[in-house]
């Protein structure tokens, strides 16, 4: 019997762990965005001036910006590492990878007989597979909350608005009261607001940055009462029922599609865990046509179906509202 396969997912899983351990060690829980505490806030209670704060925030935001994308291998994890705002840098990443790959061949080659190849391939794919399932999962997690919060913030600053705050001196109120992700990102705003920068464009750019529609709107609201004029707060009141609405909406249809999904999932995984089963239980099961000529040609075709099988299904289930 053959444990190879549950060595290697075993292995992959210990890689995902050390990269969160190594983030938490390097920068404590608060940079984890998943706590009630507000992270600007945090830093100004420290001591910090508004202004070292909102210098220490935007260098973070900017050291995932479109000028790193030139170093080898970033591309492909820019728009998580944006999404997710972490606080490794792009050249941290890199050397994250490497370092994680040389710790994945260490743990192949004390765990497995594997040849020399497939252990520095597995390697390199652990270092930056690794690093990519991290990051996209904090990408997903982060989103999802601002998604979350952002109506019950826009009502926050329509309430402000209403009692006679401008709209920076709203931003900034609605940022001490909503927790992180959004509390910090809102703050920010509201800081840049108090510098000189314009809202909508502040809005917008982290719109972009999270590739979030809604956030979009809100700063297309801004921007045109900014210059046509018009009662704000009806606007963002307006605004807020309507995200709040599609949201609920969502919630809902993915409910409704819960059991399609799992279903997709399950027939996609089945025919990868069928294998890795036959290779652990038995490994010499296929030894019998290995050498005959049709042997590769078929495994390459059976590998574009499961390809194709799994790239249909989720898009079979991938509902958008």
């Amino acid at each position: 019997m053959s444990l190879s396969p549950l060595i290697y997912l075993a292995i992959f899983g210990a890689v995902v762990l050390v990269i969160q351990g190594i983030y938490l060690l390097a920068f404590g829980k608060s940079i984890e965005h998943s706590t009630k505490m507000n992270r600007r806030l945090d830093l100004m209670d420290q001591g910090r001036t508004k202004q070292d704060v909102m210098e220490h925030l935007r260098k973070e935001r900017a050291a995932h910006g479109r000028g790193a994308s030139a170093l080898p291998l970033y591309g492909m994890l820019q728009s998580h590492a944006r999404k997710a705002n972490v606080a490794f840098t792009p050249a941290t990443l890199i050397l994250l990878m490497a370092g994680l790959a040389v710790f994945s061949f260490l743990l192949l080659s004390l765990t497995t007989s594997a040849t020399f190849g497939l252990r520095a391939g597995l390697a390199a794919g652990f270092g930056f597979g690794g690093v990519y399932f991290w990051l996209a999962g904090k990408a997903k997690k982060r989103v999802s909350a601002i998604e979350e919060q952002l109506p019950e913030a826009i009502e926050l600053i329509v309430r402000s608005l209403r009692v006679g705050h401008p709209f920076g001196s709203a931003m900034t109120i609605a940022s001490e009261e909503v927790a992180d992700p959004l509390g910090t990102e809102l703050g920010l705003i509201a800081d840049e607001v108090a510098y000189g920068r314009d809202a909508g464009e502040a809005i917008a750019e982290f719109g972009d940055r999270l590739d979030m529609q809604d956030l979009r709107f809100l700063a297309v609201s801004v921007s045109i009462q900014q210059k046509s004029g018009g009662n704000l707060a009806e606007i963002l009141e307006g605004l807020s029922k309507v995200i709040r609405a599609r949201f609920k909406l969502f919630r809902r249809v993915r409910a409704i599609t819960a059991e399609a999904k799992w279903s997709g999932m399950f027939l996609s995984g089945f025919p990868i865990a069928a294998m890795v089963m036959i290779q652990a239980i038995k490994p010499d099961y296929y030894d019998s046509v290995k050498e005959t000529p049709l042997y590769i040609p078929l495994a390459i075709v059976v590998c574009v179906f499961l390809v194709v099988n799994i790239l249909y299904m989720r898009k079979m289930t991938n509902i958008k509202v």
